[in-house]
């Protein structure tokens, strides 16, 4: 009786097996399976089957992606990052170069911390990589989700950039906080932002006693300053015409 229920469960285990005309096919139906089941180490161990004893095989590419794919839905975003460039690199053709690209800056995406004061690197990468999905693909399914996700970057850099600037004016230290406002006025676009710090920047200038510099800051940017610092521009206008 034993026998026979352990042979019952063999042919049952059998013939849930996925068919396929070839051993490489069976193996990527498999992992598959073991994927939607969640067993993602096994499901690994298929797909590398694949890539060690059927290099040649037709399943030998989606193996690949499959692969990234995997490490992607284990929260290894390094690693899937990695994954899918590599294969963008060795298959620039392929008809999945819009998920893939879009999936490098996901990879990246996910790896950006939650608070700004922390490092945002993942952020620019990211960024990067919508980019491109926008600008190179911008006919596929992609494009939209790049395009906020590049919006939701570009604010945290924004903001970090703004927190290091703010830092250095209020602890006094002028000439770097001059150095990242004059920064973040080459590299972001917001209006409210920019306007800060043009006003900082003639303020840092005015507290270094750089006379000439912060009348040419002044010259420059009193159009477009915040309208609560027109009064001590005004001030510090008159004090710099002063000194020179």
């Amino acid at each position: 009786m034993k026998y026979l229920i352990l042979a019952l469960l063999f042919i049952g285990c059998s013939s849930d097996k996925p068919k396929g005309r070839t051993e490489a096919e069976v193996l990527f139906k498999e992992a598959e399976e073991l994927i939607k089941a969640e067993r993602f180490i096994l499901a690994t161990e298929k797909l590398n089957t694949i890539k060690t004893q059927h290099p040649y095989s037709f399943y030998a590419t989606p193996a690949e992606l499959l692969q990234a794919d995997v490490l992607y839905m284990q929260e290894s975003y390094v690693e899937s990052a990695a994954a899918y460039l590599l294969f963008r690199d060795f298959h620039p053709r392929h008809e999945k170069i819009p998920y893939v690209v879009f999936r490098i800056g996901e990879s990246f995406y996910k790896q950006i911390p939650d608070t700004i004061d922390r490092d945002l690197e993942p952020a620019m990468e990211a960024i990067k990589y919508y980019e491109e999905v926008v600008q190179k693909y911008g006919d596929s399914s992609y494009k939209k989700d790049s395009l906020d996700k590049i919006a939701k970057s570009k604010r945290m850099l924004r903001d970090k950039d703004q927190y290091i600037a703010d830092f250095y004016y209020k602890t006094k230290q002028f000439a770097p906080a001059r150095y990242w406002y004059l920064d973040i006025l080459e590299s972001h676009q917001d209006k409210k932002t920019r306007n800060h710090a043009m006003s900082r920047t003639i303020l840092s200038t005015y507290r270094l006693k750089e006379w000439q510099p912060c009348l040419d800051y002044i010259e420059k940017f009193y159009q477009l300053v915040d309208k609560e610092a027109l009064n001590e521009i005004k001030s510090i206008k008159k004090i710099c015409s002063k000194e020179i």
